[in-house]
């Protein structure tokens, strides 16, 4: 098995995360800014974009979360909506990927030819630049997950951090210490999935 399947299988769902990382925020926040500048993007256009949260600004992020989710969720159910948005807090900090609208306009506008192409080719970006921290922070003995509560956290985020205006958010990276491993992952049959001819 290749080393580089093994960094794979090494990326999980961390979702029992603490505080207590041995790296500190400015050697998190060179090896994602390397892991960034790395990762392809179409036309080498860059779009990609990130926001590093640490202490009270990584907690503010999942208040602001709760703040938004209040009213859209049942009464019944914002128990467990709150828990789980806990659990995000309790971590060491929350990375927030952005994708640059400015340049995908830019770059519409001067290949008109591809450009219903440039949106999907932007969120594709977002997709490896996001795969690629989350793997490269695992290396690194760091727990994550993912979450997508945009666009409901949207303009709340925008505003608390003045966020460009053309940026637009795709994720949040939550970080932190490894407090439980990740559960056993299930794959389907390879027979459902994979074509081979030739």
């Amino acid at each position: 098995m290749s080393n580089f399947v093994n960094q794979l299988k090494n990326r999980r769902s961390i979702y029992a995360l603490g505080n207590n990382l041995p790296q500190s925020k400015d050697e998190i926040t060179a090896l994602v800014k390397e892991v960034v500048k790395e990762s392809p993007s179409s036309f080498n256009s860059q779009t990609q974009r990130v926001v590093f949260l640490f202490g009270d600004a990584h907690k503010k992020l999942w208040e602001i979360t709760e703040e938004a989710l209040k009213p859209l969720t049942p009464p019944e159910a914002f128990p467990n909506t709150q828990e789980k948005l806990k659990g995000f807090a309790a971590g060491a900090g929350t990375i927030l990927f952005f994708e640059d609208q400015d340049i995908v306009k830019n770059l519409q506008e001067q290949f008109a030819l591809y450009a219903d192409n440039f949106p999907v080719w932007s969120e594709q970006a977002s997709g490896l630049t996001q795969a690629n921290v989350w793997t490269a922070l695992a290396q690194e003995n760091i727990g994550a997950n993912l979450q997508h509560y945009n666009p409901v956290i949207d303009e709340a985020v925008a505003k608390e951090w003045n966020i460009p205006a053309s940026w637009k958010l795709r994720a949040q990276l939550v970080i932190g210490s490894i407090e439980a491993p990740a559960g056993e992952k299930e794959y389907m049959n390879d027979a459902d999935r994979f074509m081979a001819f030739g």
